[in-house]
């Protein structure tokens, strides 16, 4: 049952992120058709994938293997982190207008 969780997270996250299976599979140093395989379920990734996925996507293994919906304790995406550095200097920005 895990194993399913693992390709419906695999393939979400991918999808999320916005990226083409082409793009992300370059991106994880894998061709596109092993991706595919890993999304489908027709073959089980080792743990360097599962390593590499979790840093590609900002999540933990827990949450990519399927064995946590929590993805608190992930790594924040780049657009996270701008997002956020965005947020906080406007919030810098109106504190200095009250000072």
């Amino acid at each position: 049952m895990q194993e399913l969780r693992f390709c419906a997270n695999l393939s979400h996250l991918r999808r999320e992120k916005g990226v083409s299976q082409r793009k992300a599979a370059s991106d994880l140093h894998i061709s596109q058709a092993l991706l595919s395989h890993y999304e489908n379920g027709a073959r089980e990734p080792g743990l360097a994938f599962v390593c590499r996925a979790c840093d590609y996507y900002g999540v933990t293994a827990d949450y990519l293997l399927g064995r946590t919906g929590e993805t608190a304790g992930a790594k924040p995406s780049q657009e996270n982190l701008r997002q956020l550095a965005e947020q906080l200097r406007r919030i810098a920005e109106q504190a200095e207008s009250y000072l």
